[in-house]
């Protein structure tokens, strides 16, 4: 029997380079071996969300580049979190017994009062709770992180033995799956990938697009002049080529290092890569996107499937708990 993995990401929209060199192209892969579960986290974007107009077609957005990207429903389960209303009840059952000590420590809690001092708000305190309800209602034995994740693993697991140990054994622990997340540096040259800090390549964009987009990128800052030698341990265009061409960049550096070729050369091949590699999931993506019922025919299939799990899991916490 396949063990089972939960994965889940807040609903930002269109997917973007970052997203796809960083988590899909692992979730895809990891399809092959395990029992997958894939969630679109909408109740978690409401801690940091204030106008939620877009919400629903974020939504949308976002599932549309999971399947062109190959995410499989025939495979996995793909839902939105809200639609199985079961995880918002786990919720309010484990933190009654989550000490709230334990989550004022969360440091990305202590960064989120620093971002949104305006909008502190319970839901945001309650996050680490919620987070392992997602994970542990479907019963996950594993979750596929980064090295720097591990710490909000541990909590989840934390919480499940407090609860195994207070009641009765229900949860497994949920181990994680160490993945080379890269971190995909934006087009500024200097911070993560992001749609909010307008650094960003979406996946979806044309060709054209994506050429106007990389053209933009900040290269080499010390290379002023065509002639000069350009330094490619400092370019982050450089960088962006390894994910795409590992061979083709090493030739590229040492053209670099030469002056034998340019910054605007570098780019432009730095986009037919991405074109290239591309361009079969803008075929899928288009293809998909003439089809808006099936969205929402996967979604409503896997929140079907999500709550088969998800009822099982609380008629056990319940009579673990003494509630029924």
């Amino acid at each position: 029997m396949r063990r089972r993995i939960f994965s889940g990401a807040r609903p930002t929209g269109r997917q973007h380079l970052g997203n796809y060199l960083g988590a899909l192209q692992n979730w895809v892969n990891l399809q092959s071996d395990y029992d997958c579960v894939y969630c679109v986290v909408d109740i978690h974007a409401l801690t940091t969300l204030e106008d939620t107009s877009s919400l629903q077609k974020n939504i949308y957005d976002m599932v549309l580049d999971w399947l062109a990207v190959g995410l499989d429903p025939r495979k996995s389960i793909l839902f939105v979190q809200s639609h199985v209303p079961e995880v918002t009840e786990l919720h309010t059952l484990l933190s009654m017994v989550t000490p709230l000590s334990w989550l004022l420590r969360v440091p990305t809690f202590k960064d989120k009062v620093k971002m949104q001092p305006q909008n502190v708000n319970y839901g945001l305190v309650g996050y680490p709770v919620l987070m392992t309800s997602d994970i542990v209602l479907y019963k996950a034995e594993v979750v596929p992180v980064g090295e720097d994740q591990l710490p909000h693993l541990e909590l989840a697991r934390e919480i499940v033995r407090r609860f195994n140990h207070l009641f009765a054994p229900t949860f497994p622990e949920p181990e994680g799956k160490l993945t080379n997340f890269p971190l995909v540096i934006g087009l500024d040259g200097k911070d993560k990938m992001s749609k909010q800090l307008g650094n960003d390549i979406e996946l979806a964009l044309s060709a054209e697009e994506t050429v106007t987009r990389v053209k933009e990128a900040v290269t080499d800052p010390e290379r002023r002049y065509r002639k000069d030698p350009g330094h490619p341990n400092i370019c982050n265009v450089y960088r962006l080529h390894g994910y795409f061409d590992p061979f083709r960049q090493e030739e590229l550096a040492q053209e670099c290092k030469s002056a034998a070729i340019g910054c605007v050369d570098c780019k432009l091949k730095l986009a037919e890569e991405i074109n290239e590699t591309l361009s079969p999931f803008r075929e899928r993506r288009a293809e998909l996107e003439k089809k808006p019922q099936y969205i929402k025919e996967v979604l409503a299939d896997g929140a079907a499937r999500a709550r088969t799990i998800a009822r099982e899991t609380m008629r056990e916490v319940k009579e673990n708990m003494g509630l029924i």
